[in-house]
């Protein structure tokens, strides 16, 4: 509201908020059949996700089984093809099943969904390797993993929708908080069926065979899914529009051939898909790549850390869809992402004290300068690894940024001679055509290692739970900026196109936004020579997920259906 006077439909947003927040707790809390209703479409998400995590949990046995007689450099394209593809193809999985959700509705949708996901999961357990099938066998696999990707695109927007339709305004957030937590779930269940299957087997079985079971048990758990949601109802809200002959003959281009909805999809995209997506991904997945790449830690204190951080934020997450149920989702969103952009810089920070206090002293004691002709350093964003980086400069920097050293380059422009000065150390090398890289990089690390980088970060009990707690203050950021997001999108859009239309902005930002920040975060990190020059990818979407969803995102209730 901006000078003084307020639309109607301002007052009755305030309106149903004041008498939301007078309503006791227990009318925020789902009835019986409500229950019911969310916990079949959470079910099935969180085996969605389990599914979808586990590619990335079984990734070095899938290299090692599907891409042992490539060339290397094809090798490592289909390695990252392989993981990345699912983020890739989900905005696409989003129309195409979004579509379909709109035409023939919420419940069939994604019905077909959890049966493409569970299938295509179930069959990489019994794909034949490349020792027997040459370049067929990481062709299937690869195309395996985009039917998953495809119907995760599908799945997600379809249960948020079917929650939301099925239960009261001022319990949606709740509700759907439910569905947003099975992300977290999904990760834990994967690792969890693969060490069960590691403890039972011995090392030599786990590679040889037993690496599939994993991936053959889903087919016990899509069996399980699928009866629960065979017992489902439609969503009454779309049954009422078939009835009354209201929907839509084309979902797809109504969405997109309007010009309010492309306003509201870019706000959901922009705004809150963008500043949801980066808190996310901030708080849930780059601390373990931060801690075990970044620190040194060891992956077992790493996983530890995270999971037992992750395990804690899940009341937060049923906390923040409650709370945007009291206040409303915008203030709730808005409160994420500043907690986010405040806490963001400070906590990793304090982690890296924690984690490896050897390598905050050597940042903090050893000044590192690489002075060289800076044109011929390249920016060094390489998503699907078919790029080489050879020059001085180059390699230098990729020596500098794995013992996670901060250094600032200077200028020489013209100079054939590349100067790298590491305290008291340094070492020179002449034009890039006379490059010898492996011995230039051993001198440089033999440098790095004398001015005590490289160290293992090996934080005790004590430093470990103050980790938890500095996460916890990200997860809490993750949770009121993420958790009413589901139903907010779902709420901006009509009914017709409910499906579509929240399903594009949600996918294509959590898919190419959030999940593209660690290759983001490490090239700014190596472009400006520090090792959290990285967080600003995050900060920068963080400030536009603001300014977007403050000043362009009006919150109102979902129309009469």
């Amino acid at each position: 509201m901006l000078g003084g006077r307020a639309t109607l439909s301002e007052r009755t947003v305030e309106l149903r908020r004041s008498e939301s927040l007078a309503e006791p707790l227990e009318s925020a809390v789902p009835s019986g059949p409500q229950v019911r209703t969310i916990t079949a479409a959470a079910m099935g998400t969180v085996f969605e996700w389990y599914e979808f995590t586990l590619y990335a949990a079984m990734a070095s046995i899938l290299a090692a089984k599907f891409f042992s007689g490539l060339d290397p450099s094809i090798s490592f394209i289909f390695a990252l093809l392989t993981f990345g593809v699912g983020f890739v193809v989900r905005p696409f999985g989003a129309i195409f099943f979004g579509r379909l959700g709109d035409l023939i509705g919420r419940k069939r949708t994604f019905m077909i969904t959890i049966v493409i996901m569970g299938l295509s999961t179930f069959a990489v357990g019994l794909l034949p390797i490349y020792e027997t099938a040459g370049i067929f066998a990481p062709i299937l696999l690869v195309t395996l993993r985009v039917l998953q990707g495809l119907a995760l695109g599908g799945e997600y927007g379809g249960a948020v929708i079917y929650v939301t339709e099925h239960v009261e305004r001022n319990k949606r957030g709740l509700s759907t908080s439910f569905i947003q937590m099975t992300g977290t779930l999904g990760f834990l269940t994967a690792l969890l069926s693969i060490q069960l299957v590691q403890a039972l087997a011995s090392q030599s079985a786990f590679d040889a065979w037993a690496w599939r079971i994993p991936f053959l048990i889903s087919i016990v758990l899509l069996g399980l899914s699928v009866r629960v949601r065979l017992q489902m109802h439609e969503s009454p809200v779309f049954q009422r529009m078939a009835e009354q002959k209201r929907l839509s003959g084309s979902p797809v281009r109504e969405t997109f051939g309007s010009r309010q909805n492309l306003k509201l999809l870019a706000i959901a995209l922009i705004g809150i898909g963008g500043g949801m997506s980066v808190v996310y991904y901030n708080a849930v997945l780059y601390p373990l790549f931060f801690l075990s790449r970044t620190l040194n830690v060891p992956m077992p204190v790493a996983n530890l850390v995270t999971t037992v951080a992750a395990f804690c934020s899940i009341p937060m997450i049923w906390f923040a869809g409650w709370l945007s149920d009291r206040l409303g989702r915008k203030p709730v969103i808005l409160a994420g992402f500043i907690l986010g952009l405040v806490a963001t810089f400070p906590i990793f920070h304090q982690i890296a004290n924690l984690a490896n206090p050897a390598l905050a002293k050597a940042q903090a004691e050893t000044l590192v300068s690489i002075q060289t002709d800076t044109s011929g350093c390249s920016f060094m964003f390489n998503p699907l690894g078919n790029r080489k980086f050879t020059s001085p400069c180059d390699v230098a920097r990729q020596v500098l940024s794995a013992a996670s050293v901060n250094y600032t380059r200077v200028d020489r422009p013209g100079s054939p001679v590349t100067e790298v000065r590491v305290g008291d150390w340094i070492i020179s090398v002449g034009a890039p055509e006379s490059l010898n890289q492996a011995s230039f990089s051993r001198d440089l690390m033999a440098a790095v290692k004398q001015a005590g980088f490289g160290a293992a970060g090996n934080p005790d009990g004590l430093d470990q739970a103050k980790i938890v707690g500095l996460l916890l203050v990200l997860l809490l950021a993750m949770a009121l900026g993420y958790a009413p997001v589901g139903v907010a999108m779902a709420e901006m859009f009509p009914a017709r196109i409910r499906y579509t239309a929240m399903s594009f902005p949600y996918h294509f930002s959590s898919g190419w936004i959030g999940g593209l920040l660690p290759t983001f975060a490490f090239a700014i990190a190596v472009a400006q020579g520090n090792i959290f020059a990285g967080l600003w990818y995050t900060i920068g979407w963080l400030i536009v997920g603001i300014v977007v969803t403050g000043l362009f995102y009006r919150e109102k209730p979902m129309e009469a259906e």
